[in-house]
């Protein structure tokens, strides 16, 4: 590639979208963001669903923000959160909006999903737990409550394959987005029929598989019109973020990537897939690597969300994402918090403490416990939750971690990396 050649990536998360400008150096030349949050599904049920004609127009909006430092690109490539998807149809309008892993509608069907088929098996075939916010779960809720949505649908997309389409009107799926379904036969990289026939669908019913740097289409003359992006452009296959953030840390030998968001996902590359009755009893999750031949595992771990909810209650007056003053305060507080322990178990049945079913707690506040020491001692309570990560890949790969590499947008608090370091005893070290 040569060195002039910009390539916009489209990082949509679900508190972030964002567009970055890349030179072929890796040199980011122009980047944009807006905020992003589920939309409460009428009808009062308290359920959470993706806007897609909001999130596109924030996606059209931080392009045309990017594009009008750089002018034209030679490429574009769009990575997001995975487990979210929706029904479509051939003209690519949906059936059912996508519901939000936030969601609590699918909570029934993991409780009973255990008395259908053996979690063992299906961790052995998936690499996944039962987690209720699992694709494959929202697919059974749809056949169970809105038949006519899988019905009358043509296929599925994840979220990085919606976004896609309307960039290039053309339908596809990708292993590292697929792989957080709970739908896959991991070790073959291509669907399981049997996890399939549990919400009454078969692989007929899903698009063409592509992989991630396969040129999927071209920006159509109307995306062109909305994004600013030259039409023709090509619109190469991404997928789902994590996948990304391990490849592009470029982790050494005995390095894990902790990928630090709204959630933390700890996580190495490896060239074998081998669920473990250990990893299993940890909560270890099984994903498809960007390169075929390789898996991650990892653990999956509320994280940032914890932050936020902390500074909602305590720090009200601080607009959201602003941390400055909570870093600043807790970095004024003795280690211990002033006694208070905090167990970050805000979504119970995932990450190490999943085993104990333990949920989210606050313990050992007094009168005269600050809103500083709350914040610090959440700090200390998720990275107590990375120390026991740390040991749960250890214990159920046989793969050595001596250092860490964090990537995202949980890398900047430098509080929380120190922290990181004292309580694992490693190495950290943060991509710039």
């Amino acid at each position: 590639m040569k060195a002039d050649r910009l390539v916009a990536v489209v990082d949509c998360g679900s508190t972030n979208v964002r567009a970055v400008v890349v030179d072929s150096n890796g040199v980011f030349t122009a980047q944009s963001s807006l905020p992003n949050k589920p939309s409460p599904q009428p009808g009062g049920m308290g359920w959470l669903i993706w806007n897609m004609d909001e999130l596109w127009d924030r996606v059209r909006t931080v392009l045309r923000n990017v594009l009008s430092k750089v002018g034209k690109v030679d490429a574009v490539i769009v990575t997001t959160w995975g487990a979210d998807g929706a029904p479509v149809k051939r003209n690519g309008e949906l059936t059912y909006p996508p519901i939000c892993w936030q969601c609590p509608r699918t909570i029934p069907i993991a409780e009973r999903l255990p008395s259908i088929m053996n979690p063992w098996e299906i961790y052995r075939i998936t690499g996944y737990q039962i987690i209720s916010f699992n694709t494959l779960l929202k697919l059974i809720w749809l056949r169970e409550n809105e038949p006519k949505a899988l019905d009358e649908a043509y296929t599925w997309l994840m979220m990085p394959g919606l976004i896609t389409h309307r960039l290039t009107g053309t339908f596809h799926i990708e292993p590292t987005s697929a792989s957080t379904m709970m739908a896959m036969n991991l070790a073959k990289r291509d669907w399981s029929s049997e996890m399939l026939k549990l919400a009454g669908l078969d692989v007929g019913f899903f698009p063409e598989w592509f992989e991630p740097g396969d040129v999927v289409g071209y920006v159509t003359a109307k995306a062109s019109e909305e994004t600013g992006l030259a039409e023709g452009t090509p619109v190469v296959v991404g997928g789902h973020d994590t996948q990304f953030a391990i490849l592009g840390a470029g982790v050494k030998h005995g390095e894990a990537v902790l990928s630090s968001g709204t959630w933390e996902i700890l996580a190495v590359r490896s060239s074998v897939f081998n669920p473990s009755k250990v990893g299993f009893e940890w909560g270890v999750i099984i994903e498809a690597d960007v390169e075929p031949g390789l898996w991650n595992p990892q653990l999956l771990m509320i994280a940032s969300a914890v932050l936020e909810w902390v500074r909602e209650r305590f720090y009200p007056e601080l607009p959201e994402g602003y941390y400055e003053t909570l870093i600043r305060d807790a970095s004024g507080v003795q280690p211990g918090s002033g006694g208070l322990l905090f167990i970050p178990s805000f979504v119970k049945d995932s990450g190490p403490t999943r085993r104990f079913k333990t949920e989210g707690t606050l313990l050992g506040l007094t009168l005269s416990s600050s809103r500083a020491q709350v914040y610090r001692a959440a700090l200390e309570g998720l990275s107590c939750q990375l120390k026991l990560a740390v040991n749960a890949l250890v214990e159920s790969t046989d793969f050595h971690i001596d250092a860490i590499r964090v990537v995202g947008g949980g890398s900047k608090n430098r509080l929380w990396n120190q922290l990181r370091a004292d309580i694992t005893g490693m190495p950290i070290s943060v991509n710039s």
